[in-house]
């Protein structure tokens, strides 16, 4: 009897210690608060888009092979789908290089959001108060109804016009986003559009969720 309870004890202990090891190998892409995370928003993006944007948590398998955590800015009508879709991203190791706002200083230039910078550092980012590349309306990304992931290595092509420069889509690479993903199929089923379903152009990035007109 005195054995199986010694037992139970280590075991009990084991267990604490494994979950500390583990959780000490958590990478901390971005832990702002969200008064940070909308720092430097143009002047010019109406007060009730801010009331509606959420600062989300969320937690994701890297390109190094360790757990990461980092933090999306999202409408607050969207995050339930966008929690699912990391969920869904983390339980099959697809792997996320980094989840940081645009806010962030090392995606400034000149002392504006830059989203080239996200892009060339393969971030994922939701808010971003901007037009739609190439054009003049507001771009879903303005209201939180956007998300970008894997810039980098899932790039905007029209024509000639690839973004970030220089980037190539390879659907045999870890990371690039195809109709197969798991995290495409979360998507859609919970009614967003894939840009690489497009047939002007393809944004392999993007995923978004208009409001309903």
């Amino acid at each position: 009897m005195k054995l199986s309870l010694l037992a139970t004890i280590v075991l009990a202990s084991c267990q604490v210690v494994f979950a500390q090891q583990d959780s000490s190998k958590v990478v901390v892409d971005s832990a702002v608060t969200r008064a940070e995370s909308l720092r430097g928003v143009p002047s010019s993006c109406p007060q009730e888009i801010l009331d509606s944007l959420v600062l989300l948590d969320v937690e994701y398998w890297s390109f190094d092979g360790n757990m990461h955590r980092g933090q999306v800015v999202v409408h607050k009508e969207l995050v339930d789908d966008v929690k699912h879709v990391f969920s869904v991203a983390l339980r099959e190791k697809f792997p996320i290089e980094s989840a940081v706002p645009v806010s962030s200083k090392r995606f400034e230039r000149n002392s504006l959001w830059d989203d080239e910078l996200s892009m060339e550092a393969n971030n994922t980012s939701c808010f971003n108060f901007r037009p739609v590349t190439g054009g003049k309306k507001l771009s879903n990304h303005s209201y939180g109804r956007a998300i970008d992931i894997n810039p980098k290595i899932n790039p905007y092509i029209k024509g000639d016009v690839v973004l970030p420069k220089g980037a190539q889509y390879d659907p045999s690479k870890p990371g690039v986003i195809t109709r197969e993903s798991a995290i495409t199929r979360a998507f859609l089923e919970r009614g967003w559009q894939w840009g690489g379903d497009w047939t002007s152009l393809k944004d392999y990035q993007h995923f978004e969720k208009p409001a309903a007109q």
